[in-house]
């Protein structure tokens, strides 16, 4: 039976694995996770989580960019993915369709 904790170390594992100038959703973590109705979980995650992990990496399932961001909201995680050479739109979003990393299993 897989526990809190469990499910919390497979999240900072895939997080830990995005490439820099790729994304991962928080369903698609949840999903990996295995929790696929969990994407709030992973969102909670990503907000109390450690400070070392690349959270900006992670994005909603239409791309959008998250307003709970720690360092900043939106604007500070559209810096921290522009500074990786992803385009953030004005609406904050990204190209999730061409930006979406699937790591191997």
């Amino acid at each position: 039976m897989e526990t809190k904790s469990d499910f919390k170390e497979l999240i900072y594992k895939y997080v830990r694995s995005i490439p820099k100038g790729r994304v991962m959703t928080y369903g698609q973590l949840a999903v990996l996770a295995g929790s696929p109705r969990a994407a709030r979980l992973v969102g909670s995650v990503a907000h109390w989580g450690p400070e070392g992990l690349p959270w900006h990496r992670v994005v909603n399932r239409f791309g959008g960019l998250a307003s709970a961001y720690t360092f900043g909201g939106r604007e500070g995680q559209a810096k921290a993915l522009s500074e990786e050479g992803v385009e953030v739109s004005l609406e904050y979003t990204v190209d999730i369709a061409n930006l979406m990393w699937f790591p191997q299993q």
